[in-house]
């Protein structure tokens, strides 16, 4: 009896002590976001006073006002749109959160309903949910630091599984939206993006890994600079006042940052006391039963708890691969297994959380469902991936 007490006394404690801790990191992410959404949500205004941002939407609209034909042709929510995905593709956490957010808001203007998520909204958030990058240079650095023997062996893997977990999303929510995927300048589009990340993964087949690293870190780096200094010049040509525009986006980005604690510390509260309470643990040995039971290969059953972690928290996740190699291996099956699951998809809850709060969203409708569908898709296609190249 008082082994059962003080069992349930730690488990209490763990929970306490898990929903102030997550409270304080909650905090410590809003604060961390305040620098980069200042800065870019200045540029942005800048940009979309000069007109930057509606050359953008011209020149690429075609292919995402299709996606997105809600949105007026023209309008600034595409080229918004447009320069999150790019900063995704490039793994640029910290540019793509506020552009995205942008995008949120002014897809917002566009709704109706303000507290009920708008199809745009929706199909934003699921190809976001996806996590496309076209390098994945931190995983690879994780390994790099564990002396794999090919740091970037998982690099072809992790861009053919979130490559398909995209368009799994767009093409879910694209046909309960009743969107025309077959639209003669989609699959054009589709076709060029297809050709140009093959073009990528051709080059990059041929890089070490420290090439591979310098020419992702270049080219993030020369894009996102040149996107500033093309903003800054063209809102300078136009005469606008560019301190002035900045000034008035950078305050928009400070406000919009308070607006997400209250969302954020309720997501991060929750998910730790879920995993404090035991529950996580509950069902990775119940779904690792049932994996047994119909006779699925049970080298990937360690790496699966990575894909439950996934859509809750990045650095569980991270934490959750570290594990994996300190106990079975940085080259073994489980542990690039369970890096390609976690390039395979995004944060969910953390994105749902982030950006429908940052708008007041209330009701997100099928937001969730898709989002956490398109995980799956990602986590299927890892494992398939993961099977493809290194079990042979």
């Amino acid at each position: 009896m008082r082994l059962i007490f003080f069992h349930d006394y730690a488990v209490f404690s763990s929970i306490l002590q898990s929903t102030f801790s997550s409270s304080s990191q909650a905090f410590e992410i809003a604060l961390n976001l305040t620098g980069a959404m200042t800065l870019w949500l200045g540029i942005m205004n800048i940009g979309e006073k000069a007109g930057a941002i509606r050359i953008l939407s011209r020149l690429i609209g075609p292919f995402f006002s299709r996606l997105f034909p809600q949105i007026p042709k023209d309008h600034p929510a595409l080229g918004q749109i447009i320069l999150n995905f790019s900063a995704n593709m490039l793994g640029l956490g910290n540019a793509a959160t506020p552009m995205g957010l942008k995008a949120m808001q002014s897809m917002q203007e566009l709704n109706e309903d303000k507290e009920r998520a708008s199809n745009s909204q929706i199909m934003f958030l699921v190809i976001n949910t996806a996590g496309f990058a076209l390098i994945p240079v931190s995983i690879m650095v994780y390994r790099a630091k564990f002396h794999a023997a090919n740091p970037s062996d998982v690099f072809i893997p992790i861009l053919l599984a979130t490559l398909f977990s995209t368009f799994a999303g767009v093409l879910m929510v694209g046909i309960r939206q009743r969107i025309k995927l077959w639209d003669p300048v989609l699959l054009l589009w589709t076709l060029a993006i297809g050709t140009v990340i093959g073009g990528v993964i051709y080059a990059a087949s041929h890089l070490t890994m420290a090439q591979l690293s310098a020419a992702s870190s270049f080219a993030s780096s020369f894009i996102l600079f040149g996107i500033m200094i093309a903003f800054i010049s063209l809102g300078a040509y136009k005469k606008i006042d560019v301190y002035s525009t900045f000034i008035e986006g950078a305050k928009e980005g400070f406000l919009t940052v308070i607006k997400l604690i209250p969302y954020i510390v309720a997501m991060l509260v929750g998910v730790a006391v879920f995993n404090a309470a035991g529950c996580m643990e509950y069902v990775q040995k119940g779904l690792t039963s049932i994996l047994v039971f119909i006779g699925c290969p049970t080298d990937m059953v360690p790496a699966i708890p990575t894909a439950f972690i996934r859509p809750l928290s990045s650095s569980g996740a991270s934490a959750m691969t570290v594990d994996i190699i300190n106990h079975s291996g940085v080259d073994s099956f489980p542990a690039r297994l369970s890096s390609i699951i976690q390039g395979s998809s995004d944060t969910t809850f953390y994105i749902i959380a982030l950006y429908f709060g940052s708008v007041g969203i209330k009701k997100t409708r099928y937001a969730i469902t898709f989002g956490l569908l398109t995980d799956l898709c990602g986590f299927i296609a890892a494992i398939f991936m993961a099977y493809l190249f290194f079990k042979h």
